[in-house]
């Protein structure tokens, strides 16, 4: 019986000759599995320089953890031998199959690791394997360095370039997506200019020309600017559409702002807010989109529009700008976008706000990028949602506690780099479940 163990053990672990488990002990006490694995061979290849088969010199001792068995933690002991080569002269340990050097975990253990650590916080995750968190940090930037080795990026032509915060303070990254691809490109820490020259040297190293980029959307960053005419001299430059709605939004606020501190009687008077709770009501409506509207927030909408406030104005502005990206957009014309956004800028220098005339100024400098984020059709909102994504990550893992870990993260979830270890508890074969035959 003890036999038939050993037998099924080494073909559960896929041990070829001259490996086999030659022992099993299960301690049902301390709730673990010990398998102890031998090398039956006298020769073997020497690693190092692949001569015939020479003398093995002597065994070294070395534990994995593995795969759970049922309940029980699971480990592999084994003598390896080492090699002393005649031709290069070198004693050499020899590589096991079912792990890489210098791992505590076996090759399936890595993989299991690495596919929860994609789904959930590492600290979660090694609390899972109850193995240290640190530990996990290593595979992941390990298995995550190897992948993007590997990966190219000779197709990319359309990039979304955008920064993201790390900690509290002013620690961010530059991240570069694809955005036909929808995947990660390139983080590193920074947001100057400098991190475009980064990316291109990247983008070299794994088979692309920063040459071939047409096509580049940023936020109105002079430093992004600046590093796309420095390092990806052939790419258009688009304005992304949220960004500059963004502004919009923002010049909004501080009109609504200025009005209730300089005029607070007067803004409760036009609406009939004689309470804070519908102030608040004004506040969310004015930012939202109309068809999101609560039915609280359209009342207090409604008395706004029928006023003759400076908030008023400030909304319409806002909604006319939302209004001449859906026409752009529908009509694909660069001289339909180009002359709505002209009025537009016109009626916003004209309408006596402050924050819309320097946005007004801001959107004039910057014209042929704003029209270009306007027709193509291409804009960073993917590039939002991933910095989102990110977001939440880290706020799960409670903080990252270096970047480099914050960086493997991103590219481990975003990247959909196609060389890491897949999941090994994915069935091999499709299962119907939930399905039952009625024998009879």
């Amino acid at each position: 019986m003890n036999t038939q163990i050993e037998a099924l053990f080494t073909t559960a672990l896929g041990l070829q000759p001259p490996w086999y488990v030659a022992k099993v002990e299960l301690n049902t006490a301390k709730r673990r599995i010990d398998f102890e694995v031998e090398h039956t061979g006298a020769r073997a290849t020497c690693p190092a320089c692949g001569a015939e088969p020479q003398l093995i010199h002597d065994r070294v001792r070395r534990s994995w953890r593995h795969l759970d068995f049922f309940q029980f933690e699971a480990w592999l002991h084994a003598a390896i031998p080492r090699v002393q080569c005649n031709g290069c002269g070198k004693t050499t340990q020899l590589p096991v199959p079912w792990a890489r050097e210098g791992s505590g975990f076996t090759l399936l253990f890595e993989a299991l690791s690495l596919s929860l650590c994609r789904e959930m916080p590492v600290r979660q995750a090694a609390n899972q394997l109850r193995v240290a968190p640190k530990r996990l940090w290593r595979r992941v930037r390990h298995y995550v360095e190897v992948a993007r080795a590997k990966d190219d990026m000779s197709c990319v032509r359309y990039v979304g370039i955008d920064e993201t915060s790390v900690k509290r303070g002013h620690e961010y990254i530059t991240v570069v997506h694809d955005l036909e691809a929808k995947r990660l490109l390139f983080a590193t820490p920074g947001r100057g200019h400098a991190t475009l020259q980064v990316f291109a040297q990247d983008m070299r190293a794994h088979g692309g020309d920063p040459l071939t980029i047409e096509h580049a959307c940023i936020d109105m960053s002079a430093a992004y600017a600046k590093g796309v005419d420095q390092s990806l001299p052939n790419a258009r430059i688009s304005y992304d559409r949220f960004h500059v709605v963004a502004l919009a939004n923002a010049a909004m606020d501080e009109v609504r702002r200025e009005e209730m501190r300089s005029s607070a009687a007067a803004v409760r008077e036009a609406v009939g807010a004689q309470s804070k709770k519908t102030l608040r009501q004004l506040l969310w409506g004015m930012r939202k989109n109309p068809v999101s509207w609560t039915r609280a927030q359209f009342e207090a909408m409604h008395w706004l529009q029928r006023s003759n406030l400076k908030s008023a104005r400030a909304w319409r502005l806002k909604q006319a700008l939302r209004l001449v990206y859906r026409d752009a957009a529908a009509s694909n014309s660069e001289e339909i976008a180009q002359g709505a956004m002209s009025k537009w800028l016109s009626w916003a220098r004209r309408s006596r706000l402050e924050p819309f005339k320097r946005l007004a100024l801001t959107l004039k400098e910057h014209l042929g990028g704003v029209v270009r984020g306007m027709l193509d059709g291409r804009s960073n909102a993917y590039v939002e949602a991933m910095n989102g994504l990110l977001q939440q990550t880290k706020t799960a893992a409670r903080g990252f506690r270096n970047i480099e870990n914050f960086i493997a993260m991103a590219y481990l979830r975003m990247s959909k780099l196609k060389h890491l270890p897949q999941n090994p508890l994915v069935p091999a074969v499709a299962r119907d479940y939930g399905r039952y035959r009625h024998v009879c």
